[in-house]
């Protein structure tokens, strides 16, 4: 029985641990030009999702409701089409790496910026989602979002 103990208490510590060895290999991955080890680790995919959402929470403030048929109904139609077409252009494997870069940039003043240096904040938001906070409160920190995603964790949101 003190055996079986054990060997739960060796895979929660195991699964606790195993979003910082995804954050380890971020840090790796960032300093790299070739965005291969980078691709394993971002699902660009969800990234625009959450980027799409913000923007068009922003419409909706901006561009008051109208009918079906009316000009505004037009305005966010179009803004969504041209938004995902943006988005598609703007978020890349590239862009993901010169963000983190940035935000290392930022919180350290070291170059080459190393993540874990810059790290504020780390721990889980639930079973399948852990936050990393980049910088400090106060100071443009920006919050990076990974998700288990099948046996692995990956970037689904900057939050800059």
């Amino acid at each position: 029985m003190r055996f079986l103990g054990y060997l739960i208490l060796l895979a929660l510590l195991g699964y606790g641990l195993w979003p910082y060895y995804a954050v380890y290999q971020l840090d790796d991955a960032i300093n790299q030009e070739d965005t291969t080890e980078l691709a394993a680790l971002v699902d660009l995919a969800a990234i625009r999702g959450h980027y799409k959402a913000r923007i068009a929470d922003g419409v909706e403030g901006v561009l008051p409701a109208g009918d079906a048929d009316g000009v505004t109904h037009w305005l966010r139609q179009n803004i969504g089409e041209i938004g995902d077409v943006a988005l598609e252009q703007a978020i890349t494997l590239p862009w993901a790496r010169q963000a983190l870069r940035e935000a290392v940039g930022r919180a350290t003043s070291q170059n080459p910026p190393y993540l874990l240096a810059a790290i504020d904040y780390a721990f889980f938001e639930s079973y399948d989602r852990f936050l990393v906070r980049i910088g400090e409160l106060g100071k443009a920190p920006t919050h990076v979002r990974l998700e288990l995603e099948g046996r692995e964790w990956r970037i689904t949101d900057i939050i800059r």
